[in-house]
């Protein structure tokens, strides 16, 4: 499909799906900024809520090229505007009442019942509006045995199982390359919040929502606590996939390829490729079940593995898309910012940050045809829109003068 095509009939007068959806956050770092990054991609006006200070994301490296500013500041807090307010203060936590009595959506990822301590719980929020949806993420969860202990994105992925299955075959537990039970943590935020919040506008009921980072890594690890909890087998794999062979990185002159066949289908045509037509009929290797099979498995990789090993990366590329297999080079992040498919995904979108630097930010994932999708505005400066929310609420400017001068907002 053309992109013309996908966009025929984009409206160019909303935020996009989510317009007119409130949002307030009281977030730090990552999980909690990404649900809200979310929503506000996906056009609700999300308010952030931040200590007079500053939250520690504006503080960690790394720091972007040619410029003062954190990429990880910039990538999960834009389109939200900027409020601060120090909750530790009476005045403060009326602020914060009023603002989140004003909104569909609340979320904060404070350990649990820190906001509570401050006054700004969900018992709180709920007193001033009861149609609230108030989402809190942390690391274990409200409640269980280990709900007060501290609990940080790599913590989760070991805690949880998630790590011992990462790694080469024959080494060490190794944790993902990203803020991976932070992202995973902030899509189900921001996916239970729309759930939630669809529920209070058909009955009036708000609620609260309780995400933790390690129920997120197990509910999208395959079924894997299952099997553990049935005592099955589990083997870490590598680059190797457990369910078929062969697949694996493969070397080639230039570089690197993942490649493989899913299908028995698709070994015959790799076979054939592969100019090796009795694979086809091998018993050891004919089906999928017999190649996964110990002994067999390397077998079948080292076949792969020594075509791929006289070839480019870019041939092995061409050649398996011909015959309809799937193959890709091993890219780093450098390497496919360039490619022309993901420039056409509007996946860099070049936006003007608070210091006047342009730089190409990740845009959202999700296509919208009706209601497209875009970084609308650049992280916000600290407490940028104070005054002008807190005048929405109903301040007077003599009263956020008053509030400013003791240093609440």
């Amino acid at each position: 499909m053309d992109k013309t095509e996908f966009y025929a009939d984009a409206r160019t007068d909303m935020t996009g799906p989510l317009a007119g959806v409130r949002v307030v956050e009281a977030t730090t770092t990552w999980a909690g900024p990404m649900a809200g990054c979310m929503l506000a991609d996906l056009g609700a006006s999300v308010i952030k809520v931040e200590h007079p200070a500053g939250e520690v994301i504006r503080r960690l490296p790394p720091m972007l090229p040619d410029s003062h500013l954190f990429l990880g500041n910039e990538m999960v807090n834009r389109n939200k505007r900027n409020v601060t307010v120090d909750l530790h203060k009476p005045e403060g936590v009326e602020v914060f009442l009023r603002l989140a009595a004003s909104a569909d959506i609340v979320i904060e990822n404070f350990r649990p019942g820190t906001m509570d301590a401050w006054g700004v719980g969900y018992a709180a929020v709920k007193e001033k509006n009861p149609r609230t949806v108030y989402v809190s993420i942390s690391g274990y969860g409200q409640f269980g045995p280990l709900s007060e202990r501290v609990g940080y994105d790599p913590i989760a992925q070991f805690y949880s199982g998630w790590a011992a299955q990462n790694g080469e075959i024959d080494g060490l537990p190794v944790k993902a390359g990203t803020f991976l039970c932070d992202d995973l943590a902030g899509v189900h935020g921001a996916v239970s919040a729309l759930a939630a919040f669809h529920h209070a506008k058909e009955t009036g009921e708000g609620q609260h929502v309780d995400v933790a980072l390690v129920d997120t890594i197990q509910f999208q690890s395959d079924g894997y606590l299952t099997a553990g909890a049935t005592d099955m087998k589990l083997d870490r794999w590598g680059s190797q996939f457990a369910i078929a062979a062969p697949v694996n990185r493969y070397a080639c002159t230039d570089g690197h390829v993942y490649a493989g066949v899913l299908l028995d289908t698709h070994w015959m045509r790799l076979a054939d490729i592969m100019e090796r037509p009795d694979l086809k009929t091998d018993e050891r290797y004919a089906t999928n079940m017999a190649r996964v099979q110990p002994g067999n498995r390397e077998d079948v990789d080292g076949f792969l593995a020594d075509w791929c090993a006289v070839r480019t990366s870019g041939e092995v590329e061409s050649i398996f898309e011909e015959a309809g297999l799937p193959a890709t080079r091993v890219n780093t992040f450098a390497e496919v910012a360039k490619k022309p498919h993901t420039l056409a995904r509007d996946m860099l979108q070049q936006t003007e940050l608070s210091d006047g630097s342009v730089v190409p930010l990740t845009g959202p994932a999700a296509k919208f045809s009706r209601t497209p999708t875009r970084i609308r505005s650049a992280a916000a400066p600290l407490g940028k829109h104070t005054s002008e929310v807190l005048k929405e609420l109903g301040y007077a400017e003599s009263e956020i003068y008053a509030l400013s001068e003791k240093h609440i907002v």
